[in-house]
């Protein structure tokens, strides 16, 4: 499996715990999502209809060698909170290449599906595809494209 150091390292973390443990991982990590930029407005963000809850997510790629991510979620959210500050944590500052090889389904090596419902891991999915196409597109390639194996 294809994914960023700092990703392979949240993954890592998951899979040394069990059952309860990983929701207070979760937790802990919904409690670390980075605020939102201060010049960066959360109506200029793009919600992810995906999500059961409101998520927001901006993604700067204006440099392809350090993509930026930034997501807002309310505190009442902490699951997509959780999940947010995964991808903040596991891909942020990291090459657009990275990102679009990270696997659609990685979050399944969290070992969560049996603590949480399957439609909201499928969020987590949702907001790593958004992310994957806003990558494509600021780099010109069609949205429905599929990245390059050695992309």
């Amino acid at each position: 499996m294809s994914m960023p150091a700092p990703l392979a390292e949240v993954v890592s973390d998951f899979a040394e715990l069990q059952g309860q443990d990983k929701l207070q991982l979760l937790l802990e990590f919904a409690n670390e999502l980075p605020p939102i930029p201060a010049d960066l407005q959360e109506a200029a963000m793009e919600p992810v209809s995906e999500c059961q809850t409101p998520l927001f997510l901006h993604v700067d790629a204006s440099d392809p060698d350090r993509v930026r991510l930034h997501f807002s979620a309310p505190a009442e959210s902490p699951t997509t909170r959780g999940f947010a500050s995964i991808l903040a944590a596991g891909l942020d500052e990291q090459p657009a290449a990275e990102i679009l090889a990270v696997p659609e389904d990685f979050y399944a090596d969290l070992g969560l599906a049996a603590l949480i419902s399957p439609l909201r891991l499928r969020g987590m999915s949702a907001i790593l595809a958004r992310i994957k196409r806003r990558l494509r597109e600021s780099n010109g390639a069609p949205v429905g494209s599929a990245p390059h194996r050695g992309a």
